[in-house]
């Protein structure tokens, strides 16, 4: 089985509405033989990222038109995973504080972007209070989703500093959400 990032826009500021749209992936993936793997909220609460297991792309068929405050969706778009084991992720119920979203350059590809990672993952330990987490880069490589644990953003910053790799986009991510999806 694979795994799937859908990108959630929701245009209300209200929890009981992201909530919702996140438990309306869930149920239209379990329809499908698929899983919810994980599931995080950028702090204000505008945007979503759920990552599912399912068999094919053609198995996740999503119609979220229904639901209150989804603005807009993007993918399913097939990703892979970097830097954990699926199972831990599972266990651990995908907690993170921050998200660093990087557009990849057009011309970086899968290989050169798993050697690029695995070459430079040493030189987070320059800057200890953050961790990184994992990793989902999808397929087609146009962009990445790196989770990280740290004390603020400009912590965070420095460790892609460390590592030499540029932020397209930053969010601390929600931690009052729950219900084994987000914390």
């Amino acid at each position: 089985m694979a795994l799937y990032l859908i990108e959630l826009s929701i245009g209300v500021t209200d929890r009981p509405a992201v909530e919702a749209a996140i438990a309306e992936v869930s149920r239209q993936a379990a329809e499908t033989g698929g899983e919810l793997i994980e599931s995080q909220v950028t702090g204000d609460l505008s945007r979503a990222y759920v990552v599912v297991q399912a068999g094919a792309h053609a198995d996740l068929r999503l119609d979220l038109s229904p639901v209150p405050g989804v603005t807009a969706v993007a993918g399913p778009d097939e990703v892979r995973l970097v830097g954990a084991e699926l199972e831990d992720i599972k266990r651990a119920k995908g907690s993170a504080d921050y998200l660093v979203e990087w557009d990849i350059p057009e011309n970086l590809g899968m290989d050169d972007y798993l050697a690029r990672k695995k070459a430079r993952a040493p030189l987070y330990a320059q800057v200890p209070e953050v961790s990184f987490l994992r990793t989902y880069v999808r397929e087609d490589t146009a962009k990445c989703l790196c989770f990280y644990d740290g004390p603020d953003e400009s912590a965070v910053l420095r460790a892609r500093e460390a590592v030499s790799t540029p932020v397209s986009r930053l969010f601390e991510l929600d931690r009052g959400l729950d219900g084994g999806t987000s914390r």
